[in-house]
């Protein structure tokens, strides 16, 4: 549904030149929800800009549902939905005025408008308030309507720009929820995200970009699954740069981290690591405020090929 090769695009800054975007080749399949992972300013925004025919590629080629990026923008225009991050209601009307509205504006009849409208309303649950103002919805209720608009035509591929920036856990619950129903009804869903646990609950597939280049693809088991071992994590009241230099080096841990009042550790075996860590710590006389064990993360997966956290970014 959608494939890019060699993907570029550059700006001009007081500096000299910023490479947004290195030559990204991507391969999305048909009705997959597809996240796009990195944190700010990695080149997200600039790739999905690009896709949409919003900025126009230095180099490289697309094509999405079929059409050629460069040669045929129009014809993408036609087959894509597009939800910004900022968002796109106005305060002044309705979302049944702007669905209406919006099915429009890509030349829908308004017997027609007014139907995908009444279906919008009620498969995104909007009956309760799609006749009040915007002005008066609270931040999940007007992203529901945003992705409403993306969609009103029936696009093959909606692209999602950081869809649930600034949502409460339980509105964000609630949009994955419409995420997954749209890919149920064979949509193709591209999203930004730099939330780990949204790209590894909801995406079928991922990618995670950093400095405007590819750095890691697949699924997100399958990701997780390439970072060995186990992780453990401890909390240490401010004593975190003294443990890491006792445990820095040990031979049952091969990599570790710090992280706010505590370290990372990334071990071969976390149920034998763990006695060995708790040892040297109370050799020493370090006041241990908790120790956690777990599986690698999308984050892991990250400081595995970077060398950095995704979660400091």
């Amino acid at each position: 549904m959608i494939e890019t090769r060699g993907l570029r695009k550059s700006f001009r800054a007081r500096k000299g030149t910023v490479e947004a975007v290195r030559g990204v080749d991507l391969t999305v399949q048909a009705g997959e929800i597809f996240g796009f992972l990195g944190p700010n300013g990695a080149g997200k925004t600039t790739t999905l800009r690009m896709l949409a025919t919003l900025i126009v590629p230095d180099g490289g080629d697309a094509t999405i549902a079929g059409a050629d990026l460069r040669r045929s923008p129009g014809e993408v225009r036609r087959r894509i939905g597009y939800v910004a991050q900022g968002g796109s209601t106005w305060d002044t009307v309705t979302a049944r005025e702007e669905l209406v509205l919006q099915a429009r504006l890509y030349g829908i009849g308004k017997a027609q408008a007014r139907q995908r409208a009444v279906k919008a309303i009620e498969g995104f649950q909007l009956g309760e308030f799609a006749d009040r103002k915007c002005q008066t919805y609270s931040g999940g209720q007007r992203r529901r309507v945003d992705i409403a608009l993306g969609i009103i035509h029936s696009p093959q591929v909606v692209f999602l720009d950081e869809p649930t920036t600034g949502l409460d856990p339980q509105s964000r619950a609630h949009l994955w929820d419409e995420v997954r129903r749209l890919r149920a009804e064979g949509m193709t869903v591209f999203l930004t995200t730099h939330y780990l646990e949204e790209a590894d609950a909801l995406c079928d597939r991922v990618a995670i970009i950093d400095y405007g280049q590819l750095v890691a693809e697949g699924t997100p088991d399958a990701l997780k699954r390439e970072v060995a071992g186990d992780v453990v994590t401890v909390g240490l009241n401010g004593a975190a740069p003294r443990a890491a230099q006792l445990l820095d080096g040990q031979p049952y841990v091969r990599q570790l981290e710090p992280i706010d009042q505590g370290l990372r550790l990334y071990v071969d075996a976390g149920a034998t690591a763990i006695p060995h860590i708790l040892r040297t710590l109370d050799g020493a006389g370090l006041s241990l405020g908790s120790i956690e064990l777990h599986r690698p993360s999308l984050d892991d997966v990250f400081l595995t090929k970077t060398g950095r956290s995704l979660r400091e970014e």
